[in-house]
């Protein structure tokens, strides 16, 4: 199939690189063209404008992933919701009719559950602006394809790490980590898990949940990461901290403290490479793979 991956940058590319790989033609949207692999065809594009290229009128599948570049709330806006917004309209304009329209969500959509368990039958209910913008970016995307032949999925990802996401790994090294006062449940994901997912996600036979959760399979208290990379780097346990800073306005609850189930996204059959942080951050630090410019 003819895959469009609309934001291509390190998660893009590395799900472009697997279509590619699984025999598929991969076309890459994405301001700095010139900087993806030749296994994906790339073509200049700001999503956050009207003015989109055409889109190959055999694409089956079409990815959306996009990432704010700043954490203001216009610059979430304008990536999550007008840069949607943009690439459904260039759709529409080319008569473009995929099979599969996948939106890279985020669990920020849920806020805090105060350390409890959240599905993807959990209500939503964002505790910042960024949770607000990403949720109101997949109601447009349902929306838009009701009653159509086109199936609609989003895939809310945990805090994503990977080669070249050291920033935990950095403040245990530099010895700035601390170990919050309170237990604090965290979800995460390695980038490779993420990539297979979203081509696992496009590619499976049968109609697909319109949601899925995608974090590995430990959620795990933040002290808990923090004291095992320090075991793995030979370094002392972090100290407790006084008390967990506040977030910003925007960012209130975007992380959040609760524990998100994958069951769902596990019972279509996928299987993780790093089920939990423990061989994600070990793969890391052994210097496996490599983080796309």
């Amino acid at each position: 199939m003819t895959v469009l991956m609309a934001g291509c940058g390190d998660l893009g590319t590395e799900a472009g690189l697997r279509f590619a790989a699984a025999g598929h033609r991969v076309v890459g949207w994405r301001r700095s063209a010139e900087k993806l692999p030749g296994e994906i065809e790339g073509v200049s594009a700001d999503l956050t404008s009207a003015n989109l290229p055409p889109a190959s009128s055999d694409t089956s599948a079409v990815v959306i992933a996009v990432a704010a570049e700043s954490s203001a709330e216009a610059a979430y806006r304008a990536a999550y919701v007008d840069g949607l917004a943009n690439v459904l309209r260039a759709l529409d304009r080319d008569d473009v009719r995929p099979r599969r329209v996948l939106f890279v969500s985020s669990t920020a959509v849920y806020g805090d559950a105060d350390g409890g368990w959240v599905t993807e039958d959990t209500t939503p209910a964002p505790g910042g602006f960024s949770g607000r913008i990403i949720l109101e970016a997949e109601e447009l995307l349902h929306r838009h394809f009701e009653g159509t032949d086109t199936d609609t999925v989003v895939l809310r990802l945990g805090g994503i790490y990977g080669p070249g996401r050291t920033r935990l790994i950095d403040q245990v090294r530099s010895g700035s980590a601390a170990t919050p006062a309170e237990a604090r449940y965290t979800n995460r994901i390695h980038r490779d898990d993420a990539a297979a997912a979203i081509v696992h996600l496009c590619s499976m036979e049968g109609t697909p949940h319109p949601a899925y959760l995608g974090v590995d399979n430990h959620p795990a208290e933040m002290g808990e990461v923090l004291r095992f990379l320090a075991e793995e780097l030979g370094l002392p346990h972090p100290p407790a901290a006084p008390r967990e800073p506040e977030a910003s306005a925007g960012q209130a609850g975007r992380g959040g403290n609760k524990r998100c189930s994958n069951q769902r996204l596990r019972d279509t059959g996928f299987e993780f490479s790093y089920p939990t942080y423990r061989e994600g951050y070990r793969a890391i630090l052994e210097g496996k793979g490599v983080r796309h410019p």
